[in-house]
């Protein structure tokens, strides 16, 4: 788990570092996020996965609700927020993820619990961050950068 979370974070860094600046802004359609607003996104994400992988680690029972992702992109001031500041962020983000799941034996990453509805267990989540970052990645690559 630690190497996929390592390995797909400087994926996304030295991919994300690679867009210029005057892409950072960039929507291919009026109702879409920017640049700054896919990585803020993964950002957003990753750091509500940790928090549901570090409950179900801990043995919380607790449902945990889902969140809305658009609501979330209204007001997440992208446009005052640099393509380099944000990558600063993702970095230290992912650096605290892979700390938290550092700190996991085999034991915690089998826990499950139940998200939006949805029974996962730690290590699934894991994988669902490291895939997320990437899948959208991959949109930011076919769509905003073409």
């Amino acid at each position: 788990m630690i190497s996929v979370l390592t390995e797909t974070g400087d994926q996304i860094l030295e991919f994300i570092s690679s867009i210029p600046n005057e892409k950072a802004d960039f929507k291919y359609e009026t109702d879409k996020w920017s640049v700054k607003e896919v990585l803020i996104h993964i950002i957003d994400t990753e750091r509500i996965y940790s928090y549901r992988a570090l409950r179900f680690a801990r043995n919380d029972k607790t449902e945990l609700p889902g969140f809305d992702e658009n609501h979330f992109g209204l007001h997440c001031n992208a446009a005052q927020r640099t393509l380099k500041d944000l990558l600063e962020e993702f970095s230290i983000v992912r650096k605290s993820t892979i700390a938290l799941y550092q700190s996991f034996d085999q034991e915690n990453l089998l826990k499950s619990g139940i998200a939006n509805e949805k029974r996962m267990t730690v290590r699934a989540i894991g994988h669902i961050m490291a895939g997320h970052a990437l899948h959208h990645c991959n949109i930011i690559r076919e769509r905003y950068l073409n």
